[in-house]
């Protein structure tokens, strides 16, 4: 017996101008998983997407405020299912290993399964998309755990826990990395399957700006470890305040002792002043981190109270 023919199936699909390609997807992932239904989620599309997502068989959504973070938060809010496969509306990604994902996030009981990319087309995957892509995913194991070799992949399943339990508060591109942190943050058991990448078809052009938001997803994670690791995040602060406290503080510390007086009574304030911020940042960091662990254990619990992925016999 086919090991998802008891599972409801949504495959997800966020769309910005995609009309060259949104056609091709729909049908793709209804060849591959016939029982799943296709959810197109438009993003204010000013070219014929929706007519040709709807006339290629997907159910249709709009979602007014624009980014794809808040494309997500609609899709996981609205969409009720077992398993959730979402997928990149410029058809760079292969269909057909979507039932092999979705088959290892059952068999093994995990919440989230990511479309390792792989791609012999310069095009696709240029260097600098590369490059980034590594240097912020070593960014994310330096902080919350290594897992993961491509953090910012398109291409995921997830569980019905994991969808309902993530707050996605992301609105654009570094949603991924919001993803990749809300199942590092609750230890979810997680995976990666490799996938081929392809380039776009001529005439598509990506909404993904190289730099713009390059930038925007390393402040997300900026962001995300002052939230998520308040304790380490604020004793850096209070040892770089401490250091630089300490620093200006010795030579006055010496003229002291050698003459009994402190000539340079502005820096000496200066000194006492990073001291105090050092201070206060400390305290900062140990009263979030309290915090942080609550909200954790809360989300812990709207995690568990939904039952893990698993084979259903008829």
């Amino acid at each position: 017996m086919n090991k998802l023919s008891n599972q409801s199936i949504a495959i997800l699909v966020p769309c910005y101008n995609e009309e060259l390609t949104v056609a091709a997807i729909v049908r793709d992932f209804n060849a591959c998983l016939p029982q799943a239904v296709v959810y197109v989620f438009d993003n204010n599309s000013k070219d014929a997407t929706v007519r040709l997502a709807l006339e290629a068989g997907a159910v249709v959504r709009n979602v007014p405020l624009q980014g794809k973070g808040n494309v997500i938060r609609r899709m996981f809010a609205d969409v009720d299912a077992d398993i959730y496969i979402m997928v990149d509306g410029d058809n760079t990604y292969d269909a057909s290993v979507a039932p092999k994902l979705a088959e290892k996030l059952v068999d093994e009981g995990l919440d989230m399964v990511v479309g390792t990319r792989v791609s012999t087309e310069q095009e696709a995957y240029r260097f600098g998309h590369r490059f980034g892509n590594r240097l912020l995913t070593g960014s994310v194991a330096a902080v919350f755990g290594n897992t993961f070799t491509d953090m910012l992949s398109g291409y995921r399943v997830f569980s019905r826990r994991y969808a309902k339990s993530f707050a996605a508060h992301s609105a654009g591109f570094e949603t991924e990395t919001e993803l990749t942190v809300h199942a590092l943050e609750l230890r979810m058991p997680v995976a990666e399957v490799e996938t081929i990448y392809r380039s776009r078809p001529e005439g598509s052009v990506s909404k993904l700006n190289t730099y713009r938001d390059g930038i925007r997803i390393l402040w997300t994670i900026i962001k995300l470890f002052k939230t998520e690791k308040p304790l380490a995040f604020f004793s850096l602060a209070f040892f770089a305040f401490m250091l630089a406290a300490v620093g200006l503080a010795v030579p006055l510390l010496q003229t002291y002792l050698a003459t009994g007086l402190v000539p340079r009574l502005p820096t000496a304030i200066l000194s006492v002043a990073l001291s105090l911020f050092g201070v206060i940042s400390l305290n900062c960091g140990l009263i979030l981190d309290t915090v942080t662990k609550g909200r954790i254990e809360q989300k812990r619990f709207a995690y568990l109270a939904i039952s893990a992925p698993r084979v259903k016999h008829a």
